[in-house]
Formats: structure tokens, C-alpha cells, sequence
């Protein structure tokens, strides 16, 4: 409880707003693939890929790592993780963050100029890896990365990369994620969507201003309530009609950096995930990630309230060899425990990812 409590009030996981570049970050830079086919059949034109990238590919081009990211979160989402004696050390590898579509970055509603709003079509989880294919091996010449990491719909995006290519990395650590959806993730989507869509001012998605009062209970029910645990309101709030001012202003501060249309969008990737999906496994979730070939390493969040542990510590058991740990065992910081606020959750992390991976690359960067 001591430990939850020395987490700051900005209290952001499955969707972080855009954080803004400053100038000693590396340089936001943008791959342009040209038409993306989709699953479905469908094509998002004159698609571009966003991404930064920390460090330097080495000589054989056998340091690289790829990053994906959280729903609404970006290239910066797993910053507390990149940096000299974090786990994802750009003096040793080049990491490679990646940003997802419908991000707002990455070709989405909110910026497309040939498929606005929703008109934008429907992609899945399986379309923001092919994207990130096409990136490594069209843009920067990868045929291979030491690791591919990502948190949340980035977990979920990493157990697709290992089942989709399995033989393109040596590791895949999957942060809270999931590799088939449950019923309740569902709901918890399907509600923060209603949120938005029930607000006269969303408009069907032809909105002048942000439709406030929808996405303020959108930030209730996700934010505020999915991402978070009832230790944590317990450590923080003593007079628990405190919580209402603080929610008033967690709301407020989202909403110059949201953008509903593309939450939606994502949400329907979100909810319709499943590896057994993914071609020639019929459905079948457990035999596809059984076909993981990389090592891996999945990490759970105690009472996670979005992403339930009990999913991927069932359907992780089918990954050969699979590593599983739960962070910071003894705090309850469910899904927020891979956001990078609570202390004790991000020594947990770089000490354990980064050992992870030393063993992974051990003799290999050259």
C-alpha cells in the first residue's frame, strides 16, 4: 500500500494522450507504405507508419528491438523503460518504437485525408503487425530483432508477431496482455464506446468540438475505473468523497489530447483479438501459440480490471517454454502496474526485462 501510494494523481495506462516531442528526443519520423491491404479485404490508403527509434543498428544489424504500443498510446509509451541501465539500453540495442494505426499518428480517422472519420475502415490487430513488418524489413532492411515488447494492446500486438512470424525474433515479452479477448474486456470496451457514441455532440463521428460529456465518462470507465484497483483509490483517498474533484480534473486534462473516433477504432481491433485467428490455425488459440517459437516472457497485473490475468496466465501456458511473472508481486496495481507511475512496478520491470533480455542476446550482438 506504501508503494501505491507514491503514485502521482496523472493516473494514465490503456490510453495516454500524445506526449509532445522535445528536442533531445530522438526525431519523430514517418515510413510511407503506400496502400495497406487489410484482413478484411479492405485497403487504408496512402498509409504511413509513425516511429522513433533510440540508438544505433549495429554492423550485422543483429541489435534491434522492436516496440509497439498501448490503445491510444504512442512511441513514448514505454519510455521509463529506454534509457543507459534500463532494460532497453540504447547503448546496446536499437529500439525501435513504433506507433499503432489509428493512434493519431500512424495513418487514422482523426488525420486520414482520403478516408476522414468513419470513413476510415475497420483493421485488426494482425493489420497493425503487418504494418510493422513492412516498416523493419521495407524502410530499415530487418529480417530479424533480438525482441519485439509492448504493454497492453502491444502485449496482445507481441504474441501476434510471434505467432504471425515466428521465426523473426529470438524473444517476445508481452506486458498485461491478451492473446484471445475476454467477455469482459468486451464490456469494459463496448461501454467506454457508448460513452462517446451516446453523446449528441459525437455526431456520428462528424463532430466540430470533442464530444465533452461522452469522452469524460469514457475517461471514468477506463481510466479511472478499468485501469485502476480499489487499493489504489485506498491508498490515495482517506475521505473517499475526495475522489470526485480528482476525477473532474483527470477528465478535464484528457480533453485537449483525445480523439474519440480514434478510440473507437481501435477498440474494435482491441476487442475482436485472437491469435487462433491468425490463417491456418481455424480458430484454434491455443494450438497458434503453441507454433511460438521465440522465448517469452509474459507479465501480469495484480487485479488487472481491463486486461483479466487469469487469460494470459491460462492461454500463456500453451507457449512453449513460456516464462510468466507477476509485477511487483505484493502491489496491487493491476493494469496500471505496466504504466510506469508506481515505482517499485518500474524497478520490477527494468530489472526483470533486462535480464531477460541479456540472456536472450547473450553472444549474439556482434
Amino acid at each position: 500500500m506504501k508503494h501505491i501510494a507514491r503514485l502521482i494523481t496523472l493516473v494514465l495506462l490503456a490510453s495516454v494522450p500524445a506526449t509532445a516531442h522535445t528536442p533531445q528526443q530522438p526525431p519523430h519520423q514517418l515510413f510511407a507504405e503506400g496502400d495497406l491491404k487489410l484482413e478484411n479485404g479492405e485497403v487504408i490508403k496512402d498509409f504511413s507508419i509513425s516511429y522513433v527509434t533510440h540508438g544505433k543498428l549495429n554492423e550485422s544489424k543483429s541489435n534491434a528491438i522492436l516496440m509497439v504500443t498501448a490503445i491510444s498510446g504512442n512511441h513514448h509509451r514505454l519510455d521509463f523503460m529506454i534509457g543507459p541501465g534500463k532494460a532497453l539500453d540504447p547503448e546496446k540495442y536499437f529500439i525501435i518504437c513504433t506507433d499503432a494505426i489509428g493512434n493519431g499518428l500512424s495513418s487514422s480517422p482523426s488525420n486520414s485525408k482520403v478516408q476522414p472519420r468513419m470513413l476510415f475502415p475497420k483493421f485488426a490487430i494482425r493489420d497493425m503487425v503487418e504494418s510493422q513488418r513492412r516498416l523493419l524489413q521495407e524502410k530499415l532492411g530487418l529480417d530479424h530483432v533480438v525482441a519485439v515488447i509492448g504493454p497492453s494492446m502491444g502485449g496482445m500486438q507481441t504474441l501476434q508477431w510471434g505467432v504471425s512470424h515466428p521465426g523473426f525474433m529470438d524473444a517476445l515479452i508481452a506486458i498485461v496482455p491478451l492473446a484471445k479477448t475476454p467477455a469482459w474486456t468486451v464490456a469494459v470496451l463496448e461501454a467506454s464506446r457508448k460513452a462517446i457514441m451516446n453523446d449528441p455532440a459525437w455526431k456520428d463521428g462528424n463532430y466540430d468540438v470533442p464530444p465533452e460529456k461522452g469522452v469524460r465518462l469514457w475517461r471514468d470507465i477506463l481510466n479511472l475505473l478499468s485501469t485502476r484497483t480499489p487499493d489504489m483509490y485506498q491508498a490515495q483517498f482517506t475521505n473517499g468523497m475526495d475522489v470526485l474533484p480528482w476525477m473532474q480534473q483527470q477528465e478535464t486534462a484528457v480533453m485537449k489530447a483525445f480523439d474519440a473516433n480514434d478510440w473507437i477504432y481501435q477498440t474494435w481491433a482491441y476487442e475482436r483479438h485472437d491469435v487462433g485467428a491468425t490463417a491456418g490455425f481455424g480458430g484454434d488459440t491455443a494450438k497458434a501459440l503453441a507454433s511460438i517459437k521465440a522465448k517469452t516472457l509474459i507479465l501480469t497485473g495484480t487485479k488487472d480490471l481491463l486486461n483479466p490475468e487469469f487469460e494470459p496466465t491460462e492461454m500463456g501456458k500453451s507457449i512453449p517454454g513460456v516464462k510468466m511473472m507477476t509485477i511487483s508481486p505484493g502491489t496491487v496495481t493491476g493494469h496500471a502496474s505496466a504504466g510506469g507511475l508506481n515505482a517499485s512496478d518500474v524497478d520490477f520491470l527494468n530489472r526483470e526485462v533486462g535480464a531477460f533480455l541479456d540472456i536472450v542476446s547473450s553472444g549474439k550482438l556482434k
